[in-house]
């Protein structure tokens, strides 16, 4: 057997036993290289292929890192990102990189049924699961459904329980598309330009009426969107 399967099978059956768990750095090349007794490049091939097998998912900059099969998001469900992440027994935490106002574009001011010029909220935040980043959210809210939008403290409350308590949402208009992630997303998300993501363009309404507009941008390789329906 090629020792780069000898490789990858060491690493599977860590992960069935429970040696690797769920978002457990592997070993690195350089010590998969001395342990096998291989080179660099070999274990490397091991580990890339693990990554494009989804059994594990790379950070730029930090490593390799066991793949979470429970890490799945119901498309259609209205739920707080950080109950996800608990409900996994991961450690939730949030990275806020805006909170401002500004005009809003033609496309946002459509979808929350103002005129294109007029100010609106914005935030983006990264969410991240045992400090690994899993969504970029970027969100224009109606300030007339939420008027301290901008007063919130995000790092230790969401935007999505923030405005269920203000505007309870009581439906949602999803569209779903894979995209290759801008430089400004690798660095947020700490991925490469060739990592696929999936984006998820959400309008939310309370009442019949549009209070966010919103670009959920998930590393394909960490994320998984379910496609069960249910009540909101």
């Amino acid at each position: 057997m090629p020792k780069f399967l000898d490789i990858q099978q060491s690493i599977r059956d860590a992960i069935r036993e429970g040696t690797l768990k769920p978002n457990q750095q592997t070993p690195s090349e350089n010590q998969l290289a001395s342990t096998f007794s291989v080179s660099r490049m070999t274990a490397r091939r091991a580990l890339q292929e693990l990554v494009a097998k989804n059994v594990l998912f790379s950070v730029k900059g930090r490593g390799t890192f066991v793949s979470d099969p429970r890490g799945q998001s119901p498309i259609f469900e209205f739920k707080n990102i950080a109950d996800e992440i608990r409900e996994r027994g991961s450690h939730y935490k949030s990275r806020v990189l805006l909170l401002t106002s500004r005009p809003a574009d033609r496309e946002t001011a459509f979808a929350l049924g103002t005129a294109e010029g007029n100010e609106v909220f914005f935030s983006m935040i990264v969410h991240l699961q045992d400090g690994i980043a899993v969504q970029l959210e970027q969100r224009a809210v109606n300030p007339d459904f939420a008027p301290q939008y901008l007063a919130q403290d995000f790092n230790h409350t969401t935007p999505h329980d923030y405005l269920c308590g203000v505007a309870p949402l009581t439906e949602a208009s999803h569209q779903i598309e894979a995209i290759l992630p801008t430089s400004s997303m690798c660095e947020w998300l700490k991925i490469d330009a060739a990592q696929p993501c999936i984006q998820v363009t959400r309008q939310t309404l309370s009442d019949k009426s549009a209070v966010s507009f919103a670009r959920l941008i998930y590393p394909g390789h960490r994320y998984r969107l379910g496609n069960e329906l249910v009540s909101g």
